[in-house]
This record gives structure tokens, C-alpha cells and sequence, in this order.
């Protein structure tokens, strides 16, 4: 096939999973739910991290951060699907596939990194408590939050100018949800193979040594808890640290089988699931996990209601 000019040319064409699905339909208005479950749940907890003044501390400044990524990382691809999918229309132009795929991957990296800081915080709070206020200042949250998101636009840069450079053939249909690297490059006319290495020995670079310094806090704390003479913290603590592992695992287990798994192992329909996975139903479960049976957020957003928005009663 003679390569046509990605750059003039036509618009790609994305045949994501609402294309495949027996019943359509109904999965467009599972994702119209997620979504709007994840725009509530997400928005409602910065909300409330912002307004009461009691989770004003590291740990829940971490959260609020991640409510804002999850918020972001969701709203780049599940409305672009369910518009596309009510007008009939899957087009996406070259240059906002690009864009796209810069996005995804910038709040893809940052969650990535973010994960492990959020862990590193679990573990000075419960190992080190007495000196958790000066691990965990605020001048090192905010370093915090800086380091992810500028390592992971920096990554996001290289890999979208390097994978949007290539010739790509006539077939113009992207059969995933969202334009990314893995189903992009096998429209490519050219041999793709030592940028396919590239990008999986990138993605382990990535992904292993946070999951690894995830792995090391846990087990540090574990044996921290193992050792508290108090059921009540043990308990605490352990409710906490399952929260933020539920999160890992999923967040984990999705960008492993996208960034690491050789591309052997890789099927258009596995991966429209797993890009639904960590693109629409983690955003909509994480603040649900954290917050569903967390006392200290059941109890602020108690006070917001009645601070904000409840009638004040009147005086007899």
C-alpha cells in the first residue's frame, strides 16, 4: 500500500469497542454513567479536601491531586467516545489524535508517579509519625506533584513527536478507544520494530521502579502494623494502606498489559477493554475507594453540607 500524507491527508478513524460491542447502546450509557459518576465523585472530593480545613494535611492534598488527574485523564476520552458513537461519526484529525495521545500519556505517566509518591507518604505517616510533618512538608508535596507532572509531559512529548512522525498507510481505522502507541503503529508503513522495543523498554523504565518503591513502603509497613500494640491503629492503618493498593493494582495491572506486554500477547478487543478499564472505570472507583468508608470524608462532607449548602434553621 502506497503511504498517504498523514499530515494532509483525511482524518484517522477510531473503531473503538462501542463499535464491536453486540450491544452498543447499552455500553454507551454504562459510559455515560461512569463518567458522570467519576465527574461527581472526583469533583466532590476536591471540593471537599478544599473546603474543610481538617484535611488540610499531606495525605489528603495527595488525594485531592489524584481526583484532579483521574478527572482530567477520564474527560480526554469518554466524552470524544459517546459523541462520536450518538453522531455516527469516529473521525479524529491528525492533529488532535496527537494531542490526545500527548494528554492520555502526560496524566497516564503523572498517575504513575503519583502512585508511588502517595505510598512513600503512607509509609513516614505510619514508620516515621513523629517526624511526618517535616517529611512531608509542604514544600515537598508540592515537589511532589511538580516532579510528576513535568517528567511525565516530558516523556509524553518524545514518545507523541516520535510516534507522529511516521508514514502511515491507507487503512485509516485505529481499531482501540483512544489514539495510543501500541494500536497506532501498526498503521505505520515503515518497520516499527526498534521504536516498538524502544517503547516497551521505556515503559518498564517507567513503570517497574515506582511499582517497586510501592512494593518496598508496603512491605515496610506492613511489618510497622504488624508491631502496633493498638488493634484500633493496626486497623486504621491497614484500611488506608488496602485503599491505596486496590488503586495500585488496577491502575498497575492495565498499564502493565499495555506498555510492557510484548505485542504478542496483544489483541485489538483486549485492548479496547483494558483502555476502557483504566480510561473510564478506574476514574469513577477511585474516590469511591477511598472514601466510601473513610470517616474523616464521610465527616467533612457531613460539614460542608450543613456549612454550604443545608438552610440554616431558624432561631425560635
Amino acid at each position: 500500500m502506497e503511504p498517504w500524507n498523514s499530515t494532509f491527508g483525511t482524518d484517522f478513524i477510531l473503531v473503538g469497542i462501542l463499535d464491536d460491542s453486540g450491544s452498543p447502546e447499552l455500553l454507551c450509557a454504562t459510559f455515560t454513567a461512569l463518567y458522570a459518576l467519576a465527574l461527581i465523585s472526583n469533583a466532590l472530593l476536591l471540593l471537599i479536601i478544599t473546603m474543610d480545613a481538617r484535611l488540610h494535611v499531606p495525605m489528603y492534598f495527595l488525594l485531592g491531586q489524584l481526583s484532579l488527574m483521574d478527572l482530567l485523564f477520564t474527560s480526554v476520552v469518554t466524552p470524544k467516545a459517546v459523541i462520536d458513537f450518538l453522531l455516527k461519526d469516529n473521525t479524529i484529525s491528525f492533529e488532535g489524535c496527537a494531542f490526545q495521545m500527548f494528554l492520555a500519556l502526560t496524566l497516564g505517566g503523572a498517575e504513575d508517579l503519583f502512585l508511588a509518591f502517595m505510598a512513600y507518604d503512607r509509609y513516614v505517616a505510619i514508620c516515621h509519625p513523629l517526624n511526618y510533618m517535616i517529611f512531608m512538608r509542604p514544600s515537598i508535596c508540592w515537589l511532589m506533584v511538580a516532579t510528576s507532572w513535568t517528567l511525565a509531559s516530558l516523556m509524553a512529548l518524545g514518545y507523541t513527536t516520535y510516534t507522529m512522525q511516521y508514514s502511515y498507510c491507507k487503512s485509516r481505522k485505529i481499531r482501540h478507544l483512544l489514539c495510543e502507541i501500541p494500536p497506532l503503529l501498526k498503521l505505520a508503513c515503515a518497520d516499527t520494530s526498534k521504536y516498538e522495543l524502544m517503547v516497551y523498554v521505556m515503559g518498564v523504565t517507567f513503570l517497574i521502579p515506582p511499582l517497586a518503591a510501592i512494593l518496598a513502603s508496603y512491605t515496610l509497613i506492613l511489618l510497622t502494623v504488624l508491631h502496633m500494640p493498638s488493634n484500633e491503629g493496626r486497623k486504621k492503618a491497614l484500611f488506608t494502606c488496602s485503599s491505596h493498593l486496590t488503586v495500585v493494582g488496577m491502575f498497575y495491572g492495565a498499564a502493565t498489559f499495555m506498555y510492557v506486554l510484548p505485542s504478542s500477547f496483544h489483541s485489538p478487543r483486549q485492548d479496547n477493554i483494558i483502555s476502557v478499564f483504566y480510561t473510564i472505570v478506574t476514574p469513577a472507583l477511585n474516590p469511591l475507594i477511598y472514601s466510601l468508608r473513610n470517616k474523616e470524608v464521610t465527616g467533612a462532607l457531613i460539614r460542608v453540607l450543613e456549612r454550604y449548602l443545608l438552610p440554616a434553621h431558624p432561631t425560635l
